[in-house]
């Protein structure tokens, strides 16, 4: 586990639900709050799937939880289009 603390892993939840919210388009409805809880979930839910499927996520280090933080927060920002059905605002 990395010896990140709290405030670690709220920067790093920020970041990667802020770049997944650009990605999937859903950055201007969302604020910096929003922004950290998708990136902190996105980062469990990201871990999850790749844990099982097999993937070590332990000790993969700092780059590598952010990536897995981002693909997870994408996922998570898909899926709650696809449920609620909004449209990426233009």
């Amino acid at each position: 586990m990395l010896g990140l603390g709290i405030i670690g892993w709220i920067i790093i939840g920020g970041l990667a639900g802020w770049i997944g919210s650009k990605i999937m388009k859903t950055d201007a409805q969302m604020g910096i709050i929003l922004n950290i809880v998708v990136g902190i979930i996105g980062g469990l839910l990201g871990g999850f799937i790749l844990n099982a499927v097999g993937v070590d996520v332990q000790g993969g280090g700092i780059i590598f939880s952010f990536l897995v933080a981002l693909l997870g927060a994408v996922i998570l920002l898909f899926l709650v289009k696809a449920v609620t059905g909004r449209k990426a605002s233009r």
